[in-house]
């Protein structure tokens, strides 16, 4: 398992014991109104709300507050524009990362990201020097249950790209992006009880890091996932799982 795929697990750890459940919802919500406001209000014809929906409820936000972000977007109800911004650059140890935001401030969230890069020894690229490290993809998760090869031998007949057995947590099902809800609703057809759905972006090759760049690449990353306009971090970093948690306590 990849240091980052581990960092994200580590990441949902904290948000379900509350340490970070406000900020979790936050940024839901913005992703629910821009969502409404690109794609129109209902899930049936707008794939980018229908992830976003899936991701809130996976959350445990209430439907009250998903029903206003998404009116939020429509215009029915008053509320921010947010600028969609994708940031590239390199953290500690070469470590290549993209930084997706949602800003209603352009110029305050580019400063927020030149700051956080250069105090924890990293640099912001230009656009185009990281992201063609990266695949994106459609990742749903498989809650445990199920034996490998009956979640392969669905997913195959789904039309997945790919398997991976995280043992106890469960399957990863990866996915062609255009592909992530046709083969989510054949696996829940087919009686998987599914997890998170959403499109991510995997790296091509991985950096090890370890020692004090391993430590400052951490604090890079939690400055970014704390940022108010940050929605999601993707980086390629291998890094010792033992290490990892006693960094991340």
């Amino acid at each position: 398992m990849s240091g980052h795929n581990r960092w994200s697990k580590l990441k949902r750890y904290k948000a379900v014991m509350g340490a970070s459940k406000g900020k979790l919802y936050s940024k839901l919500i913005k992703e629910l109104t821009v969502a409404a406001r690109l794609g129109g209000g209902s899930p049936d014809n707008n794939a980018r709300l229908r992830v976003a929906i899936l991701a809130a409820r996976e959350a445990n936000m209430p439907n009250d507050n998903i029903q206003r972000a998404i009116k939020k977007g429509t215009g029915e109800l008053e509320g921010e524009s947010y600028e969609e911004i994708v940031y590239e650059g390199y953290g500690p140890g070469g470590v290549a990362m993209l930084v997706e935001c949602l800003t209603d401030n352009r110029n305050r969230t580019a400063s927020d990201m030149r700051s956080m890069f250069s105090k924890e020894d990293g640099n912001l690229g230009a656009e185009g020097s990281v992201n063609w490290m990266f695949h994106k993809k459609g990742l749903i998760t498989v809650k445990p249950g199920p034996s490998e090869d009956e979640v392969m031998e669905k997913a195959i007949e789904a039309g997945a790209e790919d398997v991976l057995n995280h043992g106890a947590e469960g399957f990863e099902v990866r996915t062609a992006p255009a592909d992530l809800h046709a083969v989510a609703s054949s696996l829940e057809q087919s009686g998987l009880k599914l997890g998170e759905q959403k499109w991510t972006y995997f790296p091509q090759t991985t950096v090890r890091v370890e020692g004090d760049n391993a430590k400052k690449l951490l604090k890079l990353m939690e400055l970014l996932e704390d940022n108010d306009d940050v929605q999601n971090v993707h980086a390629n970093f291998e890094m010792d799982e033992a290490l990892m948690e006693s960094l991340s306590a």
